[in-house]
């Protein structure tokens, strides 16, 4: 899939920019829709280190391998995020959000999401960020967030 417009080609159909505010619902980290959390080895560091634990326990706990690639682990039944947690009230937030992967910090700007206004308003049916808020994201840095994700 060919996600960036060359220079001759017209600009991307998000090129006027996508209106996204985190609502802080955990719907992103919540299974079982969205699948594995992609995380390098740098990623698993700076959560250790986070976590005040030793690297090697942080992967034992809450890393798996997919194949040449590690995920962090979901919880089951549910397939939510181990990292994923709720408060007393119920509202639900991240554990490591200070230091959570490229993955997470790109949401919702991935290259499946951004790569036409349909994929674009199904993500936004699964996220009630997507499409509010008065700040737009430009393209820059939309596809700054894309390429993050495919590093």
């Amino acid at each position: 899939m060919r996600l960036f417009a060359k220079q001759s080609q017209k600009p991307p159909w998000y090129a006027g920019g996508l209106a996204f505010e985190c609502m802080g619902c955990g719907g992103c980290c919540a299974g079982p829709e969205e699948g594995y959390v992609w995380v390098k080895d740098k990623e698993i560091d700076a959560i250790a280190a986070h976590l005040n634990m030793p690297v090697d326990e942080m992967r034992r706990r809450y890393v798996r391998r997919v194949g040449r690639r590690q995920s962090l682990i979901e919880c089951s039944p549910s397939g939510d995020c181990v990292f994923l947690e709720s408060d007393e009230q119920g509202k639900r937030q991240c554990r490591v959000y200070p230091v959570r992967p490229a993955q997470c910090r790109t949401w919702p700007f991935w290259a499946q999401n951004v790569s036409s206004p349909y994929h674009w308003s199904e993500a936004a049916r699964r996220c009630p960020g997507i499409n509010r808020g008065s700040r737009l994201h430009r393209q820059e840095e939309i596809e700054t967030n894309v390429r993050a994700t495919q590093e």
